[in-house]
């Protein structure tokens, strides 16, 4: 099949190759090229390309029935993938919202902090804090939350100004010498207060956070004890602590929530990504009942909502990807695998002079590009080094996702990995040879160009 001229791709001076067929953990294009899918799309595929038990769950529902719309009806599927997801959620998440994705989940999560605040009297609270560097969806006001300045620029005229942003917490970056981690997370936790100081008490409505950074700086999680310290903050001023899980949650670093991992306590959650599968586009923000109530309590209606929300088929997709995240072994499965990972990473590549870092949890790593080692100083921006490796490592059947900007939106590397939660020891250790040899290609090509 020849590609198409009609439609308007997000690259649309790129040639892509077609995808026509699904393999478990592999991709296969009209040429026939087989393509290890090592970072599921964009941490979408978490069961690979061809789960049949939530493959034959979307199909049976289709024969039922296809969609109601949620001005009028519930559905069986909706209801029952709602208690699935609030039987395992953080202690006080009991309600859940569906979307249709990341973006629509965090605008939901924005617009219920500033009515939570209308109905219970306290109309002043309109500001969120996010964190530089972060990135929570593409709409504007999931993009004005977000930090990610290269994101950002050429829409800052359209984005909310009652939003501003506090370091991220990377220690491996930002922490001064000799700095503990302990201190380090610490100080730059502290930044949350003093930035609500300034506003002014009483005028923030919510903090905005991603447990483990993905696509804008690789995998970072956090050090421990800094959301201990958020939680105590957000407690003390009385802001809401959004949590937002789309790309690092639903068992992605080997935990359902990734929040589970700091043992913290979010009065709202938004997930996506896993939640599907890929099988369908859904998404979900989650909250405490006290926000819940506030709604019902007060006006009866959540001014908000999206055509496609609590669609049957994507909810019973949805059910059949939970059945398979919470099967005995499942998490327990995708820490072995993601130790693995880290390990053989480190084995091949911890001494390569280009890689910095190499961080993550679970199946999701990130690997640090550098031009110095020893000071940490980027490559050269303008090589575009990041999207050079996806390239060739194309070339040699391996799909990795690459992001420049790590540093501050313009300066950086990473690679970021985000393997099916299926993988064996066997594929670990085929994605580390073939994304080595991509990076040494890369990296052997400058050498002799210089």
């Amino acid at each position: 099949m020849a590609v198409s001229h009609s439609i308007f791709g997000r690259a649309p001076k790129l040639s892509l190759p077609i995808a026509v067929a699904g393999d478990g953990i592999y991709l296969i294009d009209s040429e026939g090229n087989r393509y290890l899918d090592a970072c599921g799309g964009a941490a979408v595929s978490c069961l690979g390309h061809t789960p049949k038990k939530v493959i034959d769950r979307a199909c049976q529902q289709l024969q039922t029935m296809a969609f109601a719309h949620t001005g009028f009806f519930t559905s069986e599927p909706a209801e029952q993938l709602a208690d699935v997801l609030v039987n395992q959620a953080p202690d006080g998440i009991d309600h859940v919202y569906f979307v249709s994705g990341g973006s629509e989940a965090m605008e939901a999560a924005l617009k219920l902090a500033r009515q939570y605040f209308l109905e219970i009297g306290e109309p002043d609270r309109t500001h969120i804090i996010g964190r530089r560097q972060s990135y929570h969806g593409n709409t504007l006001g999931a993009l004005g939350s977000g930090g990610n300045q290269w994101r950002r620029r050429q829409f800052e005229p359209l984005l909310p100004t009652h939003m501003s942003h506090i370091s991220p917490c990377h220690y491996y970056r930002w922490a001064n010498p000799g700095e503990t981690p302990e201190a380090y997370g610490l100080r730059v936790a502290n930044e949350l207060e003093q930035e609500i100081l300034r506003i002014g008490e009483g005028r923030v409505a919510a903090f905005v956070a991603e447990p483990v950074v993905g696509a804008t700086m690789g995998a970072v999680p956090a050090v421990d004890g800094y959301y201990k310290r958020i939680r105590d903050i957000c407690d003390q001023y009385g802001v809401l602590l959004i949590l937002d899980e789309v790309m690092c949650g639903m068992g992605r670093t080997g935990y359902l929530y990734a929040c589970d991992h700091d043992r913290v306590k979010p009065d709202m959650l938004c997930i996506a990504k896993g939640l599907g599968a890929g099988i369908q586009p859904i998404g979900a923000m989650l909250c405490q009942h006290f926000i819940y109530q506030a709604i019902v309590d007060g006006s009866g209606f959540f001014q908000h909502g999206h055509t496609y929300m609590g669609h049957p088929t994507a909810c019973a997709a949805g059910l059949a990807v939970m059945e398979e995240l919470t099967a005995p072994g499942m998490m327990e499965h995708v820490q072995a695998m993601g130790s693995l990972l880290q390990s053989s990473l480190n084995a091949s590549l911890g001494s390569h002079p280009w890689v910095g870092d190499i961080r993550g949890r679970g199946l999701f790593v990130g690997i640090e590009l550098v031009g110095d080692r020893e000071t940490k100083a980027p490559l050269d921006p303008a090589l575009k080094t990041a999207g050079q490796i996806k390239k060739v490592a194309m070339s040699h059947g391996l799909m990795c996702y690459p992001m420049s900007g790590t540093i501050d939106g313009q300066s950086g590397d990473h690679i970021l990995l985000a393997p099916p939660f299926i993988i064996e020891a066997a594929d670990v250790q085929i994605i580390t040879d073939r994304l080595t040899r991509a990076i040494g290609d890369v990296s052997s090509s400058r050498d002799r160009a210089a």
